[in-house]
């Protein structure tokens, strides 16, 4: 198998996947009722991810550390949005942020 022939493949497998788990919500809606704790482990499981992202996002570049300007813009969106700012203002403040901190030589 190429190179190319496996790539198509693997993309293939994980859009076959991907609209399987799409279908899975409405098909067995209303015919399995999950426990509470599952609920909550599913709820608590799905910031966990979303952190994680956030972090490896916010942190790293190119398998390194991202400097200081990325992370302290993050924070600064991070506490607009937690404080309820539209979501413009949040982007905006946190381009901001970075953009300014890059300018006066913080990497």
């Amino acid at each position: 198998m190429t190179s190319t022939t496996a790539t198509v493949a693997v993309i293939l497998v994980l859009a076959a996947g991907t609209y399987a788990f799409r279908l899975v919500g409405p098909a067995l809606h209303g015919r399995i009722t999950l426990p509470a704790r599952v609920q909550q482990l599913s709820a608590a499981g799905a910031v966990v991810l979303l952190v994680a992202l956030l972090a490896t996002g916010a942190l790293t570049e190119g398998g390194g550390f991202a400097g200081w300007a990325r992370p302290a813009g993050v924070l600064v969106g991070g506490v607009l949005a937690w404080r309820g700012a539209p979501f413009p203002v949040v982007v905006l403040a946190a381009a901001g942020s970075a953009a300014l901190l890059r300018a006066v030589g913080v990497a």
